[in-house]
């Protein structure tokens, strides 16, 4: 299951190019990471100031106290006054920063799940199918959350650590320097002892966020597979798979929490020595008369202002090491390329997957050929090997075979979902990789032989046919398919939601609305992927007549399960092993009894013996 798909190991060490990346989405948000920045550098330049005002207070009562003066109380209002001015522009410094902050992370968890979503829409069949979910949707909720976090308010706060320091340093210096260097000795070892932990942190946080991706895959296929692990009686099986993968991100995580719980004593620790030394030093200066109280009083209060920050930086400095993790995992999912992608030349004339250029589509009619085509799936054996074919415009084409003989294949090369390794497909005798993606699709109609439904109602999952269709052209799609009926026995009619996936509907009623949404596209291809495989006989019969009327001058492919349904095909072909080995309409194989004439009469009598009860 998810151990089957291992996610690339990121090994480097934090790097410039990879938050560089990242960087690039706070572009259209550099009005409020300026401001932010701002306000939280005056922050930190305030918060050096209120020292510097409780020395002059110390030193000046100090003064009155050694010539026996009387205290000037208007001086000491004066102080206070300051203070609390002071106090309030503080306070509105910190509401324009955490204004700012909080705009900077709601935004570019915005821009960078847009992003991640955008890509996901240009990838090839190929990435979903090698891809679990759970994987990807990781990437799009926990990692995105997380990376808007920390760029709003850890570099944010990393900037006020940095001006506070800056700050201290400076006045600390211009006072006294020597006093300076003294309480400042423990900074070189706090960054020696950051560097060391970083390492260690940064590589059990990724082991963490790997794991946790499996786990919400395990949440994923948990969810999806209720039912068939209910009826394999599977439980127990899952619960002791997802019970291994939550012990082994248990373990990680407090072995990575402990790491970091070390992390940040250490340094108050080394805080505290620098405390210490301006302490005992500072005393010896005052009892000597170099330096006041008040400068005692300012290196005290400095030297713990001083390693606050520090404290912020490396706590800053810890959630960069979780955060690289998932920056890495972002970015890998944004720089994916597509394995089937158009030129640049085609997407001048005919636009990309998102922006069309309509006006210079062609108009297909149908003619499709393969020229000595070759294919396999990658690290994969040829699946098919110098394959010709021929279809003539508005014929209906059966694919007959063993499961994994190639039909699908076929059907997917045709919509392009995957390219020919050699040879050449062409669409009314153009290379279809002439022609762009979305002017293929436009004209595509696809109908699975297990229907998706988009979470919403009726109207609008058939709707998606064609999005500018009329109420009146739903409903007339659906009386095509006798999905009309069954709709109206709903008490809000074509309103009704259908659930998750359609999980509120039968699988016969999600194969009608599909049918209805196909028709209403009006499509110039058209392919049936087994689509009656999951509809009992009578609903089968119902469409019959409308999948006729529908395939009627179309260009079709049908993948049949059920043989019955492709009798009046204009040719059928029965595939092994990637090859033709038999071709033509119903009558001339049976005639040949050949190994289509043994599968539809071993399919006629199953069927007859079922409908005789037994």
């Amino acid at each position: 299951m998810q151990d089957q798909f291992q996610e690339q190991d990121f090994t480097t060490s934090i790097n410039l190019t990879t938050w560089k990346k990242i960087l690039i989405f706070l572009k259209p948000l550099k009005k409020h990471v300026i401001f932010g920045t701002m306000f939280v550098v005056l922050i930190a330049v305030f918060d050096a100031i209120f020292p510097i005002i409780s020395k002059e207070v110390i030193e000046y009562v100090e003064e009155v106290t050694k010539n026996n003066r009387a205290l000037n109380y208007n001086i000491l209002y004066l102080f206070g006054v300051i203070y609390i001015l002071f106090a309030f522009i503080q306070s509105f410094f910190i509401y324009k920063f955490i204004k700012h902050a909080g705009t900077i992370e709601v935004e570019l968890s915005y821009r960078l799940r847009k992003a991640a979503f955008e890509k996901l829409q240009s990838l090839s069949f190929n990435y979903f199918n090698n891809t679990p979910v759970g994987w990807i949707m990781a990437r799009l909720t926990s990692d995105a959350r997380r990376l808007s976090e920390i760029i709003s308010w850890g570099l944010i706060d990393m900037s006020w650590g940095l001006m506070m320091m800056i700050s201290i340093i400076f006045v600390m210096f211009f006072v006294n320097a020597k006093l300076a260097l003294i309480t400042l000795a423990v900074t070189p070892i706090i960054i020696i002892v950051s560097i060391v932990f970083r390492q260690f942190m940064l590589r059990l946080y990724r082991e963490v966020r790997k794991i946790n991706s499996k786990i919400t895959g395990s949440f994923n296929e948990g969810i999806t597979g209720a039912k068939t692990s209910k009826t394999l009686v599977l439980e127990e099986k899952n619960l002791h798979e997802f019970d291994r993968l939550a012990t082994s991100m248990k373990r990680k995580s407090i072995r990575a929490m402990v790491i970091s719980s070390l992390f940040f004593p250490c340094v108050l620790v080394l805080g505290f020595i620098g405390t210490a030394l301006a302490i005992y030093n500072g005393g010896n200066y005052v009892l000597q008369g170099i330096i006041s109280f008040g400068t005692l009083s300012l290196y005290v209060t400095y030297s713990t202002q001083f390693f606050d920050p520090i404290l912020q930086l490396a706590r800053v400095l810890a959630e960069l090491q979780q955060a690289q993790a998932s920056a890495e995992r972002l970015i890998s999912l944004l720089e994916e390329e597509p394995e089937i992608v158009d030129d640049k030349e085609v997407i001048k004339q005919y636009g990309d997957f998102l922006h069309f250029k309509k006006d210079n589509w062609e108009e297909i009619n149908g003619k499709i050929e393969f020229k000595d085509v070759t294919f396999h799936y990658p690290d994969g054996e040829n699946i098919l090997e110098h394959f010709n074919l021929t279809v003539n415009v508005g014929e209906t084409i059966a694919l007959v075979g063993e499961t994994g003989a190639g039909k699908s294949t076929l059907v997917n090369l045709i919509c392009r979902f995957f390219e020919p390794t050699g040879g050449n497909i062409l669409i009314d005798d153009v290379d279809y990789r002439k022609r762009s993606l979305g002017w293929l699709h436009s004209n595509l109609g696809y109908v699975l032989q297990s229907p998706h439904l988009f979470s919403g109602t009726i109207r609008e999952n058939i709707r998606y046919g064609r999005l500018e269709a009329t109420d009146e052209e739903v409903v007339e799609a659906a009386k095509l398919v006798d999905a009309h009926d069954f709709i109206m026995e709903f008490e809000k009619g074509y309103d009704t939601e259908v659930g998750e996936g359609g999980g509120r509907l039968s699988t016969g009623q999600k194969q009608l609305i599909s049918f209805a949404r196909a028709i209403l596209a009006d499509p110039a291809l058209f392919v049936l992927d087994e689509a009656t495989s999951s509809i009992d006989t009578e609903t089968e019969r119902k469409i019959q007549k409308a999948i006729d009327k529908l395939l009627n001058g179309r260009t079709s492919f049908i993948i049949a399960h059920r043989l019955s349904t492709i009798v009046s095909a204009d040719n059928i072909l029965v595939i092994r092993d990637g090859k033709i080995v038999e071709q033509g309409k119903h009558e001339d194989l049976i005639k040949q009894e050949g190994y289509y004439y043994r599968l539809y009469t071993n399919q006629f009598v199953e069927e007859q013996t079922q409908s005789l009860g037994y």
